[in-house]
């Protein structure tokens, strides 16, 4: 069933990734990567409109080609600010970040992200899945710790927290990129310079946290494979084939 809000989710794709150049169209399974991550997210009954956003010629030729609905931006500095342009130009309540990079996205993440802002609970939410040791030293892999209400207190691409003793037990998190803010919450954030810890660690996500607006993170038992590396492409197609 659908809310009564209208829910667009927003999937920025920009096409000159540094850690995998062209990621969002490299094929999988005889479709683009943006592709998969676009027919997982329309599975989704809560999303009112969903389309691509972009920067690329080659990204908007390739989605109209398919016929997946695609509109062009601006270059920004992160995906944030790319849906706050969208924003500007529709008329959401609220909006969902949905990275280009995450082909193996489930409906029931966007369920579980959106609940705690239909509730009224939160005015930005995220995910995240717990971790075996040997993921948290990924840096690929953000990893997140919370408060005892879910909400972020710190996001890094090192393990967190750190186990001073070698004592064992830790129980880490890895942060799974996809978004969800209000309107106003998004408006705010694209008003906000990026912020130091931002620009340090790579990770749009600080900007809020640094600006004490709170982010409450969802945990959800299924882990994604966000693509960053040659190594993640792979482990998607043999997944998705």
């Amino acid at each position: 069933m659908r809310s009564a809000k209208k829910i667009i989710g927003v999937i920025p794709a920009r096409l000159d990734s540094k850690r995998l150049p062209g990621k969002v169209l490299r094929p999988i399974a005889g479709k683009a990567m943006v592709h998969w991550v676009y027919e997982n997210a329309r599975r989704s009954a809560l999303i009112s409109d969903l389309f691509v956003a972009t920067d690329s010629e080659e990204v908007e030729g390739y989605c109209r080609r398919h016929n997946l609905p695609v509109t062009m931006t601006g270059r920004h500095p992160s995906g944030s600010d790319r849906i706050h342009e969208v924003m500007e130009r529709s008329d959401g309540d609220i909006y969902v970040n949905i990275q280009g990079d995450e082909p193996t996205l489930r409906p029931d993440h966007l369920e579980l992200l959106l609940g705690p802002i239909l509730s009224g609970a939160a005015a930005v939410t995220t995910l995240k899945v717990a971790v075996e040791e040997s993921a948290a030293r990924d840096p690929n892999n953000v990893k997140v710790v919370t408060d005892m209400n879910g909400f972020a207190l710190y996001f890094s691409r090192h393990p967190v927290p750190y186990d001073r003793d070698g004592s064992g037990g830790i129980r880490y998190f890895k942060h799974i990129g996809l978004y969800a803010y209000t309107r106003e919450a998004l408006s705010l954030f694209h008003r906000m310079p990026q912020s130091s810890l931002e620009l340090a660690e790579k990770l749009e996500q600080l900007r809020f946290l640094q600006n004490g607006i709170p982010i409450l993170v969802a945990e959800t038992p299924h882990d994604t494979i966000g693509v960053d590396t040659e190594a993640d492409l792979q482990r998607v197609i043999r997944i998705l084939s």
